[in-house]
């Protein structure tokens, strides 16, 4: 099966999905264990909601306990989520020694998804892709993940210094040399996605991706979909706070957490975006109760057949509640009209600091 027969099957059966769930309580259903799948580039096919592992190790708070972490990555897997993210920068390193030690059993069923290029000497943001750097980023990665190869190997920043060809150039020897099987890149701009797949077919772009954030959907979406590339969305509950939780009285560790220099997770941002969720929680209430978290990632699966959320989380009972995302559907009436409110909802806060390193990486702000 091509990707066009397999994404003009998974359209049908969404309709079908829509139709029957509609008015039904999602909260009841459970049967995550048939995981939908979905294809990424031509054929990297994965489960439909993968799981992001940052937040176990580093940068939301301290890092968690390393054996319920084993335990929450395992669970996962019991739910039907095959799709691991990781990055040598977490930590740095010990995500990746997490995800190896949890996943070394199963290796052969599930798909990890690394990577190179972004460092911090000295607290300065570093973004370096020669191929030489990348061979022994990888070589480090493959060790700490305790595999002998990479399902995909992401650029994490693009590095200007360093023309795309030739990184391009690096992933297609390392594809033949079989230690990865599939690369992308995280916040690329267009055109240097166009360069990127010239070289050598792109099978994903990891971007942040939310209903809070959907900058990308003006230029890139475009782009990726005429070209068959596949669009990896982190922090599809924009860090934690489409889950609903969050409001002005939230604190973070200024040292441990790195949103507590984000302007959209300012205390005055959360609480004047609380009207974003107010709306998740009137459209969980049509759903039967939904929560805000489901419905967020409900409403990224149905963005586009070729997406595919990671959303991260370090308690067994949220990972359950994020599963159960995937048996809710909307008709194509129903999201144009979700769509149309939710473009009127103003929000405060840039993602990152104006004129920040991070900022500067990633092209755009808002």
């Amino acid at each position: 099966m091509n990707r066009r027969e397999f994404l003009k099957i998974s359209s049908i059966a969404a309709l079908g999905a829509a139709a029957g769930l509609k008015g039904e309580n999602v909260m009841a259903q459970n049967k995550t264990e048939n995981m939908p799948k979905r294809v990424l580039g031509s054929n990297f096919t994965v489960s439909a909601l993968g799981l992001g592992c940052m937040g176990m190790s580093a940068n939301h708070g301290p890092a968690r306990d390393k054996k319920e972490m084993m335990n929450l990555i395992a669970q996962a897997y019991d739910l039907g989520i095959t799709f691991f993210d990781t990055a040598e920068i977490y930590g740095p390193h010990t995500n990746e020694e997490l995800v190896g030690s949890a996943l070394k059993k199963i290796r052969k069923n599930v798909a990890i998804g690394t990577k190179f290029g972004l460092y911090y000497p000295n607290g300065k943001q570093l973004e370096d892709a020669r191929p030489e750097r990348i061979r022994k980023a990888l070589e480090d990665s493959l060790k700490r993940l305790q595999t002998d190869y990479v399902d995909i190997y992401y650029q994490h920043r693009i590095d200007n210094k360093v023309p795309i060809e030739d990184v391009a150039g690096t992933m297609k020897d390392l594809v033949k040399e079989g230690k990865i099987l599939h690369w992308g890149m995280s916040e690329p701009n267009i055109e240097t996605i166009k360069r990127a797949h010239k070289e050598f077919p792109v099978t994903a772009v990891e971007n942040q991706y939310a209903m809070s954030f959907r900058r990308h959907e003006e230029q890139t979406f475009k782009v990726i979909e005429e070209l068959g590339i596949g669009l990896v969305a982190y922090s599809p509950l924009d860090r934690g706070y489409l889950a609903g939780k969050m409001d002005g009285s939230t604190n973070f560790d200024a040292k441990l957490d790195m949103r507590a220099t984000f302007p959209r997770m300012s205390k005055e941002s959360m609480e004047k975006n609380r009207v974003i969720i107010k709306f998740l929680e009137e459209l969980g209430k049509e759903k039967g109760g939904a929560t805000p978290a489901q419905v967020a990632l409900a409403w990224i699966l149905a963005q586009k057949p070729w997406i595919v959320p990671i959303p991260e989380t370090t308690n067994p009972e949220h990972l359950k509640e994020n599963v159960k995302a995937v048996n809710i559907s909307w008709t194509k009436k129903e999201m144009e009209e979700i769509n149309k409110r939710l473009s009127k909802i103003k929000l405060y806060g840039e993602r990152y600091t104006p004129g920040s390193d991070a900022a500067k990486s990633v092209y755009d702000l808002i």
